[in-house]
C-alpha cells in the first residue's frame, strides 16, 4: 500500500521531519520512501545521537551527502572541525539555517576552525553555542544573513567587531552569556531586535547605532549609549553584578515597554531614563539600591503625584522593594490637585520586603487604588520579609485589612 502513495505526498510528509533518527526510520518503510529522503529540507542531530565522534562524523556526513537541497542543519551532538568543513562545502549553495552546539564537540572551535562557516554563503539564520571568537573569523560577507545568535562565547574585541561586520544586513542579533570584552559597539543599519547578555562585574561599555532598532535587551553593561536615531518600542536593561553608571538613549517617543533591573544603579541613570520614557505603557522597576560609589544607598523619595503626571500612559506597573519604599507621597498630599487621577493604570504588582515606614507604604497603596480610575488588579507580593519583630505582623495585618476593603482588586501573594 505504501508504494502507491504519490511521491509528492511522501515528500510533503517527510518535509515536516527534522530529527535524523525519525528520518532514518522512514527510509526503512519502503523503497519509495527511501528514494524520497534526498528531498528532505532539514536535519537535526540531538545530543547522545551517537556513541562516538567518529560515528557522528561518518553518519552525519553520509546523510548530508544524500540530501540534494539541504536548507537547515542543526547539530547538538559532538563532531569534529574537519568534518564540519566538508559538510558545509558540500551543501554551501542550499543551506539557509545553521545551528551548531560547539561546546559539546571534541575539538575546541576557535580561530581558523570557525572560518569554514563562511563557506555557507547563503545563510539566513546562524546560531552558535560555545564558540571561541578570540581571533577574527575569516567569513567574508554574509549578505543574506538576517539572524545571528551566539551563546556562551569567549570573545575578543577585534573578533567580535569583524564578526558583526561580516553580517551587514542583520535584523536580529543575540550575544548571550558571552565574556572577554570590555566594550561593544554595534552599527547595523537594518537591525531591529538586539539581545546582549555579557558576564562579569567589570565596567563594560555598550554603544548601539541602528536607526530601525525596535527591541533592545541588555545585561551586564555599566555605561550604555544608544544613538538618538532609533525606533525603540521595548527596552530592558539589567545589571546583576557591579554598578550601572549611565544610560543615554535620547527621547523614547515610541517606547511601550521599559524594564529596569539590577542590584545597584546610579540614581541619575534611573532618573534620566524615566524622563526620556514619559510615554511608556508598561514599566518594570526592580533595582535594589542606588549610589555612585561602592556603598549601597537607598533611593531618594519619589513624588507619587509627579511620577504619574510624568507618565500618563502607564497601563501596567511593577515595582520592587526599596524602589516602592521610595515612592513617597507625603508632600504630594499637601498640594494635591483635586483633579489628579492616574488615567490608564490597569495592573500594578508591588513587592514589599520590609515593614519599615509602614504608614507611608500603606498611604501609597491606598492612593494607587483611590486615584487609578481604571485599576483592575493590584498584586501585593510579600517577599523575604527579614524583620521578625511584631511590627512585621502588624504591617501584614494592615495589608490584609487593606485587601479586605478592596477585595475585588487587591490580591496578596
Amino acid at each position: 500500500m505504501m508504494d502507491v502513495v504519490p511521491d509528492v505526498i511522501i515528500q510533503q510528509i517527510l518535509s515536516h521531519l527534522r530529527n535524523a533518527r525519525d528520518i532514518a526510520s522512514c527510509s526503512c518503510v519502503s523503497k519509495q520512501w527511501n528514494e524520497s529522503i534526498p528531498f528532505i529540507p532539514s536535519l537535526y542531530f540531538p545530543r547522545n545521537s551517537f556513541n562516538s565522534v567518529s560515528e557522528a562524523d561518518s553518519t552525519i556526513g553520509r546523510m548530508i551527502s544524500l540530501i540534494i537541497h539541504l536548507e537547515e542543519l542543526v547539530v547538538y551532538c559532538p563532531f569534529s572541525a574537519s568534518s564540519l568543513s566538508s559538510w558545509l562545502s558540500l551543501r554551501s549553495g542550499s543551506l539557509r539555517v545553521l545551528e551548531l552546539r560547539m561546546d559539546a564537540s571534541s575539538d575546541k572551535f576557535s580561530g581558523s576552525r570557525v572560518d569554514c562557516i563562511g563557506a555557507a554563503y547563503g545563510l539566513e539564520d546562524l546560531k552558535l553555542w560555545g564558540v571561541s571568537f578570540t581571533k577574527p573569523p575569516n567569513w567574508g560577507v554574509f549578505q543574506r544573513l538576517k539572524t545571528m545568535e551566539i551563546i556562551g562565547a569567549a570573545l575578543g574585541h577585534e573578533a567580535l567587531k569583524d564578526a558583526i561586520k561580516a553580517c551587514p544586513n542583520l535584523t536580529d542579533l543575540a550575544l548571550l552569556g558571552c565574556d572577554g570584552v570590555s566594550s561593544v559597539s554595534i552599527e547595523l543599519e537594518l537591525l531591529e531586535r538586539c539581545r546582549l547578555d555579557f558576564l562579569g562585574p567589570g565596567n563594560s561599555t555598550l554603544s548601539v547605532s541602528s536607526p530601525r532598532l525596535r527591541v533592545l535587551e541588555v545585561q551586564g553593561f555599566s555605561w550604555i549609549h544608544v544613538n538618538k536615531n532609533h525606533k525603540l518600542r521595548s527596552l530592558c536593561i539589567a545589571k546583576n553584578t557591579g554598578r550601572l553608571h549611565k544610560v543615554e538613549t535620547g527621547k523614547l517617543v515610541d517606547l511601550e515597554v521599559l524594564s529596569l533591573r539590577g542590584v545597584q544603579w546610579s540614581w541619575s541613570a534611573i532618573h534620566s531614563i524615566l524622563l526620556c520614557a514619559s510615554d511608556v505603557q508598561h514599566l518594570e522597576m526592580k533595582v535594589e539600591f542606588c549610589g555612585d560609589f561602592d556603598t549601597l544607598q537607598p533611593f531618594p523619595e519619589i513624588d507619587l503625584v509627579e511620577f504619574f503626571n510624568n507618565h500618563p500612559k502607564l497601563e501596567t506597573f511593577e515595582i520592587h522593594g526599596a524602589m516602592f519604599a521610595a515612592l513617597c507621597q507625603k508632600n504630594s498630599l499637601k498640594k494635591l490637585d483635586s483633579s489628579f487621577v492616574i488615567p490608564k493604570l490597569k495592573e500594578v504588582l508591588i513587592t514589599v520586603r520590609s515593614p519599615l515606614n509602614a504608614e507611608q507604604k500603606l498611604n501609597s497603596l491606598e492612593s494607587l487604588v483611590d486615584f487609578s480610575i481604571n485599576l483592575q488588579k493590584m498584586v501585593i507580593r510579600i517577599s523575604q520579609m527579614k524583620n521578625c519583630h511584631e511590627t512585621a505582623d502588624e504591617f501584614f495585618e494592615e495589608i490584609c485589612r487593606f485587601k479586605h476593603l478592596n477585595n475585588d482588586i487587591v490580591h496578596i501573594e
